[in-house]
């Protein structure tokens, strides 16, 4: 099995996770959304699907999707 290429706008790697529970966010993810240092997070944990890290700037959607206006 060859090393495949991920499609754009996609990528996997593992993490290590450090003994204070600190995560390295992967180079080329950092770039791919524009994460910079002091940059806040958002991670979602559900014990059946796993975890999912987002940047802030999306949670107005997340939020908007979750809890529609009322009109």
């Amino acid at each position: 099995m060859g090393k495949e290429k991920p499609a754009e706008g996609k990528f996997v790697a593992s993490v290590k996770v450090g003994p204070k529970g600190q995560i390295i966010v992967p180079k080329e993810v950092r770039d791919m959304f524009h994460i910079q240092p002091g940059d806040m997070l958002l991670m979602l944990a559900d014990m059946e699907q796993g975890i999912a890290i987002q940047t802030f700037d999306t949670t107005d959607e997340m939020f908007e999707k979750l809890f529609p206006a009322k009109k």
